[in-house]
Order: C-alpha cells, then structure tokens, then sequence
C-alpha cells in the first residue's frame, strides 16, 4: 500500500472495529460493565443483556458479538456517496446521493441480523435527513436546524479527512457545509473539526499532540473549551483504566446529556454555543493517554460506557490514520469483519483512490487560479 492507502484503510478500519467493540457497552457506566463481563473488557464480547431482543423494545439491536453498529453503516454509506460523487461534497450532496444510499438499497444489517435498508436501523437523529431532505423537501443547507444536537454527524465523517488528507482546515470546512443538512449547532460543529483531526492525522509526521493542536485552533465555542478542558486532565493520565472519572469531572460543565446516561432532562441535545457533544473530546482524551496507540485509545472508550461505540469509533478512526492499518489488530479486524459479513478494508482502499482524485483536481484549479493571479498582478 502507499502510505494513504495505509492510513485510509486503518482509519476506516480502525472506526469500525472500535465501533463495534463499544457496541457492546453502550449505555452503560463502567461499574455496570465491570459487572457484566467480570472485569474490563479486552476485545469482543457478547451482548450486555442476554435477551437482547426484548431487553430494550426500542433498539432491539444485537449489540456486541463483533457487531458493527450505525456508525460504521454510516460511515460507509458517505464513502459510497463520495465514489459516485468523485468531487468535494457540500449539504445537496446528502440530498442527492446520501438520502437515496439511505433509502434505496437492501443491505446486510449485522444488529437487525437480516437484509434491510440502512434507513431502518440508524437512530432517529439520523432518520431525519431522509425525513428533512426527501419528504420535507427543506434546503440541504438548513435541513439540519431543529434537529436534536448529537454525535450523529461527527461519528461518520472520518471520510471527509481522509478526502482532505494533510489540508485539516479544508476538511473541517467542508464537514461544516456537508452536515448543515444533518445537524446544527455543536453536533455539526464537532463533525467539522472530527473531520479536521483525521486529516491531520493523515499528515506524514502527525502525533496526538498535533491533533489536538489542530483540533483546538479550528474548534469554537464550547467544543474547543470541552476538547481543552478533556486533554488537559488526560495528559496527566498513564493509564485510560483509572482515568475516567477525572476525565468524566472535566466533561461535565460542557455536556448537555446527565450523568445517568438515560436520563435525559429538558435541556439536553439543544444548540447551545457553551456546550459540547462528549464522544469527540473524550475520544480525543484517550487519544492523548494512549499516546496515540491504537488498541488502549479504544478499549479507553469501550470500558467508558455512555456513549461507547460514537467514542470508540472516533478514537479508532483518528488512532488507526495515525498508525495505519498495521496499528489496528488484525485478529480484530478479522473477526469484527467476519462477525458483520463486512469487508472493513475495502472501504478505505475505496476512499483512498477518491482521495486522489480529488486532491489531483484541487491541484489543478489551484493551478489555474495561479496563473490568473499572477496575470492580474503584473504591471
């Protein structure tokens, strides 16, 4: 592989094997996990309940067991969308090529454990593009306002980093125009500097320390503060085990959802410019602690809880385009795939080559525009 390749293929790879590895934990808090599985969990586990059908009649997933979880349909869908695309995407991209990916086609549902269409297993954060874009009928650049403020952009837009690899400002811009149509306020805020921070992690050279670095000069508003705030108590952190309440103590004042995870008051998930989602900053914080290694930036995440698979999923992705796909165990990587009866390396050999044809066509505009200006200018 070329070294993009190898980036795309363990930040795409990376992404889906933390989500499905946090899938199992969702939800829960880490002495509930501990419970559960007799320990911290390590790698694949099953289900957190048994009678995982009837356990919660709303999300009747199969969660764990190596299972990919939306993110990772997401995250693919947007790849798919950018192959037919083969150009930069702005919010009418979703409804153009996004909704129909979403609606249009049967694929294999690892939680649903049949064929089905995506649209009938993503959250309803996720359902409202469809019901926004296709049935509403509102502008793609305002179909995301009054929608509830989540995780939900930022968990799948790792590819629009890797599109923009080494130009973070580009990728953050373009994640910004992408997911108006899904998201407002600090849920599409942290989708555009997601996407920043797996372009800088793309860079030859890139480190934790840069990610952050970038992450903080992009970021605004209560993102930036929570992404500070979170970093700073986990660079005093050598261990994720042990760490999770002095990064929990430092989310807090920016987080809108409470610390019992399910109990949502009136005033989560609204705009806001002083808060923040917490899967980006915390997937950030483990980041810092495992100093960039892949496996302990994840399993920081799964045995977190609250929102696992988003956090897990972040941190993979960023961890895997730092380390590439060698970084990413493969014992996972297979398993999670043969699990889901997903190829997760196809994927980021996919958007690799849409990468490159993407950055040969910036190149030749930035060329072009060169030349004009250089004739404008003369005397």
């Amino acid at each position: 592989m070329t070294p993009l390749e190898d980036r795309a293929t363990g930040c795409v790879a990376g992404a889906a094997v933390g989500d499905a590895l946090g899938g199992a934990t969702e939800g829960w808090t880490p002495e509930q996990i501990v419970e559960r599985y007799a320990g911290r969990v390590e790698g694949i586990v099953p289900p957190f309940n048994e009678d995982w059908r009837n356990a919660r009649p709303i999300a009747p997933y199969h969660k764990g067991d190596g299972h990919i979880t939306d993110d990772t349909l997401m995250t693919h869908a947007l790849i798919r969308v950018y192959e037919k695309a083969g150009g930069h995407l702005g919010a009418y991209a979703m409804a153009e090529h996004l909704v129909p990916e979403l609606m249009g086609e049967r694929r294999w549902i690892p939680e649903l454990e049949a064929e089905a269409l995506p649209l009938q297993r993503i959250f309803l954060a996720e359902k409202w593009i469809v019901a926004r874009l296709h049935y509403g009928h509102v502008d793609p650049r305002e179909a995301g306002v009054g929608n509830i403020v989540n995780c939900g952009a930022a968990m799948y837009v790792a590819p629009v980093g890797i599109v923009n690899a080494a130009d973070p400002d580009g990728a953050y811009a373009e994640a910004i125009d992408l997911t108006g149509a899904h998201q407002s306020s600090y849920g599409r805020e942290a989708a555009g500097v997601m996407a920043a921070a797996v372009a800088e992690a793309m860079r030859p050279g890139a480190t934790p320390d840069s990610v952050v670095a970038t992450c903080l000069r992009l970021a605004k508003d209560g993102t930036r503060a929570a992404i500070e705030a979170v970093c700073e108590a986990a660079a005093g952190i050598g261990h994720w085990e042990g760490s999770f309440e002095a990064l929990r103590a430092a989310m807090r004042p920016y987080d809108t959802v409470a610390d019992t995870y399910r109990d949502q008051g009136l005033g989560a998930r609204r705009p806001s410019r002083t808060h923040s989602i917490e899967e980006l900053p915390l997937a950030l914080g483990f980041l810092v602690i495992a100093k960039g290694g892949y496996r302990d930036t994840v399993l920081g995440g799964v045995n977190y809880g609250r929102d696992a698979d988003s956090i897990a999923s972040m941190g993979g992705a960023i961890a895997g385009a730092l380390g590439g796909l060698s970084s990413v165990p493969a014992e996972w990587v297979e398993q999670v795939g043969a699990a889901s009866r997903t190829d997760l390396v196809a994927p980021g050999l996919a958007i690799a080559g849409v990468a490159r044809r993407v950055h040969a066509g910036d190149l030749a505009r930035r060329r072009d525009h060169e030349a004009a200006f250089a004739a404008l200018d003369r005397r």
